[in-house]
């Protein structure tokens, strides 16, 4: 049912657009109709094709980075509390600064190169991540901590039979709001300074004037990160069983 109701989104989305393209008669440059946007897309697929490989690459590395980095910084808050003291200042400061204020400095430290483009991602990704595994092990039910200590449970097997599984539908949430995000990043490091990928492409078409081709790089993207999106949620729900949405759904489809 949600994939009807996204293309259902879709289809009225395009339908308005094409009826503000026919009512306004504006030029084509400036909006182009979604026909002509489909035209682009066919007529330039190999383009398209080639730097979306790039942008895909660096959103995917962006994502395992990321995403590690942020685990490991969740687990370092809870287990270290002299670590916790000097990293939580700094897992907020590091989202107080803008990403795109300092994707030059990226480009500078790092080249015109993929690197950039992964660090950037990793930024946006990380913070996402660190801060809902880390409120999640944080809001441990206090109740199975004390029963596990009464049965003299390791502190290590806490973590990995309770403390863990507890945080891991809040880290899902962190997951979801990656994924969507994990675009920003690369496209943001390409505006500053690429050779290749859609953002770059986008900057191209832009500067040529040839706007059908840059909305044709914006579905594309798009479509990626929905693909991104729900294929990291369908992972959610089906690792996370004991989640309550997936209780939910499980006893709607038996009932």
């Amino acid at each position: 049912m949600i994939f009807l109701r996204i293309l259902l989104s879709i289809f009225i989305l395009i339908i308005i657009w094409q009826c503000i393209v026919s009512i306004t008669n504006v030029p084509h440059y400036i909006l182009p109709s979604p026909l002509r946007v489909l035209e682009s897309c066919w007529e330039n697929y190999s383009i398209l094709l080639q730097n979306l490989g790039v942008t895909v690459l660096e959103i995917i590395l962006g994502l395992i980075l990321g995403i590690s980095f942020g685990f490991i910084s969740a687990l370092s808050l809870i287990w270290f509390r002299t670590i916790r003291r000097w990293l939580l200042p700094l897992l907020v400061i590091s989202q107080a600064i803008p990403v795109f204020a300092i994707a030059p400095l990226l480009v500078l430290w790092f080249g015109y190169g993929i690197a950039s483009k992964v660090a950037m991602a990793t930024l946006i990704i990380y913070f996402p991540v660190a801060a809902t595994l880390y409120d999640g092990l944080r809001r441990t039910d206090i109740g199975w901590l004390e029963l596990a200590k009464s049965m003299r449970a390791s502190k290590l097997s806490i973590l990995i039979h309770i403390r863990l599984p507890a945080a891991m539908p809040a880290m899902s949430s962190g997951l979801r709001v990656a994924a969507a995000v994990a675009p920003i990043g690369a496209v943001v490091g390409e505006w500053v300074g690429s050779s290749a990928g859609l953002g770059y492409l986008m900057l191209h078409a832009n500067g040529r004037m040839q706007t059908d081709l840059m909305f044709a790089s914006l579905l594309v993207l798009a479509i990626v990160a929905l693909i991104i999106y729900f294929s990291i949620d369908f992972i959610m729900r089906r690792t996370i069983t004991w989640q309550p949405e997936s209780l939910l759904t499980d006893y709607k489809e038996n009932k």
